[in-house]
């Protein structure tokens, strides 16, 4: 969602755009939505063909990008699923790239199955009844405990969005050395998954449970502070990516609402033709395009220096987060009765909006992150 997109880029969001129009339609979407799966895996695969894993993997494992800003294009990429209420684990797949890459060749082949969608991964990072504590890099509950050259790991990670899905799990835990990172296979001995209720229809989660699982020394990502850093850059990444499909999904609300309003007539006149109902589209308007204008400086931020964009983000997915939500739900409003049928499509928008607006920290949980980076800089 770049402001001034590269003809490069654009063509890259217009594949984008057709793919998603001509493969997931609403109706696919409401289809899928009563299905036990959420997505298709051979329609993930065709995604992955369009590049939407590939930016954040290094060009020496046949990753890269269209212009050299991955998180622009990435964005891009979620504008248009958000716009399409589309499936598939593309937000939870980058997060885990964002914590593979640094030890790309360690991991080579692990991520060269996630660029082609053979293996779907998914960030096993929520604790149960606490927040999105990954924006300071920590974690609180899930043990692994040292069990010869490798680890013994132990707890529950909830809302792991494309749990039901996977084929592994990053999971983030508590060590005696500090926060640590694992790769888990979801077959594992001792490893269970629950598929969880979303309001989404497609975008799921679950919840996973780790009962004494043995994980070898090779499947250790990082430890301690590289692996505190790298929650952060995981935390980021997804934050992101969120909040961009969260304004990409507010975008056909609203310009739904607008045409309502045009062409429904009362007492002789267009909807549109009265002055509240003026006032409170323009508002949309202004807060809608100010939603994008927040996350295409977040995206820019996180390609200038992901580590230093923390204060930028947490400004965008609080932002959007609020608004969007805001927004849709005048949308709704403004419908009339209509608007709250399952026939009519709106309540899919309302749906990823406000899922969007609580997974990877509420706006409340990125404004305490705002004022403790505040508090540290001031210290």
């Amino acid at each position: 969602m770049p402001n001034d997109p590269t003809a490069d880029q654009r063509f890259f969001q217009s594949t984008t755009r057709d793919f998603l129009a001509d493969t997931v339609p609403i109706s696919t979407v409401r289809a899928l939505g009563d299905s036990g799966t959420g997505f298709d895996r051979d329609w993930w695969q065709r995604g992955c063909e369009l590049g939407w894993t590939s930016m954040l993997i290094p060009e020496s494992l046949g990753g890269g990008t269209v212009s050299g800003y991955a998180m622009t294009e990435l964005a891009l990429v979620a504008e248009e699923l958000g716009r399409a209420v589309a499936p598939g684990p593309f937000v939870t797949t980058n997060a885990v790239l964002a914590g593979l890459v640094p030890g790309a060749d360690r991991f080579a082949e692990t991520l060269t199955a996630v660029q082609s969608g053979e293996t779907v991964v998914a960030w096993a990072v929520y604790e149960p009844n606490r927040g999105f504590e990954a924006l300071s890099g920590t974690v609180t509950g899930t043990r692994a405990e040292p069990d010869g050259d490798g680890y013994r790991l132990t707890g529950v990670k909830d809302r792991v969005e494309a749990g039901d899905q996977a084929d592994v799990f990053l999971v983030s835990a508590e060590s005696e050395r500090g926060p640590i990172q694992l790769l888990v296979r979801a077959d594992a001995p001792g490893v269970t998954v629950t598929p969880a209720w979303t309001l989404d229809l497609v975008r799921r989660t679950a919840q996973v449970s780790f009962e004494n699982v043995e994980v070898a020394a090779d499947a250790v990502v990082n430890v301690g502070a590289e692996a505190a850093d790298s929650i952060r850059t995981q935390a980021l990444t997804a934050a992101v990516l969120t909040a961009t499909e969260t304004v990409g999904a507010t975008g056909p609300a609203f310009d739904s609402t607008l045409e309502w309003l045009t062409d429904r007539y009362t007492f002789g006149r267009p909807l549109a033709s009265y002055q509240a109902l003026k006032h409170r589209m323009a508002d949309n308007k202004t807060w809608l395009e100010a939603c994008k204008a927040t996350v295409a400086a977040a995206a820019a931020a996180w390609d200038e220096d992901a580590a230093g964009a923390a204060e930028t983000v947490s400004i965008a997915k609080s932002f959007a987060g609020a608004k969007a939500t805001e927004i849709a739900q005048d949308c709704v409003q403004l419908h009339g009765g209509i608007g709250v049928t399952w026939e009519h499509d709106l309540h899919l928008y309302l749906r990823r909006v406000t899922l969007g607006r609580t997974l990877y920290g509420t706006p409340e949980e990125h404004r305490r992150h705002i004022t403790d980076l505040l508090d540290t800089a001031a210290a």
